[in-house]
């Protein structure tokens, strides 16, 4: 199995576009009704919310390939653009998406130490993540990598709100 990263840039909006979508649905639709689901998917990874995060110098995404076939991405993000202003000394690491045919093949490790690697470059003492208080897969995860939960935001899928957990690791 051949695993690398490449920096994502707008000229891969469409293939980001794809994944986030494919990936979002496959984690979440179980949970979520139809309707509530559709239109954040068509919200948030919609061509021009994605080309200004893509066109934010605060933000990064790697796209994570296996044999040469697109498998997932890392999305951080750094001073103003965190979803949380949690100081100047912190990383957010927004999302690990991962198509669920390659799940448990370590993959999540890969992005989540290339995080690491990103905040260590870039002088931040910590990082953080929001994560859905169901999603216990997920949470397990980022347990297993360091983090403790910290505290909690909203997160709003259609109208209805949802909670996530925000989880901290210190470097």
């Amino acid at each position: 199995m051949n695993i690398h990263l490449k920096q994502c840039t707008t000229e891969n909006l469409d293939a980001l576009q794809t994944i986030s979508r494919d990936t979002f649905y496959e984690t979440f639709h179980d949970q979520n009704n139809e309707e509530s689901m559709t239109v954040y998917l068509n919200t948030a990874f919609s061509s021009e919310k994605l080309t200004a995060e893509l066109e934010n110098k605060q933000s990064l995404f790697k796209l994570l390939y296996v044999d040469e076939e697109l498998a997932g991405y890392l999305k951080i993000n750094t001073d103003e653009a965190q979803s949380e202003l949690l100081g100047p000394d912190t990383l957010e690491v927004e999302r690990i998406y991962i198509l669920s045919r390659f799940q448990k093949l370590g993959l999540g490790k890969v992005l989540m130490d290339e995080a690491i690697k990103l905040a260590n470059e870039k002088n931040k003492n910590k990082i953080w993540l929001g994560v859905w208080e169901k999603n216990l897969n997920a949470i397990a995860f980022y347990e297993k990598a360091g983090f403790k939960k910290t505290g909690s935001h909203s997160f709003f899928m259609g109208e209805e709100e949802q909670n996530d957990f925000i989880m901290t690791k210190h470097l």
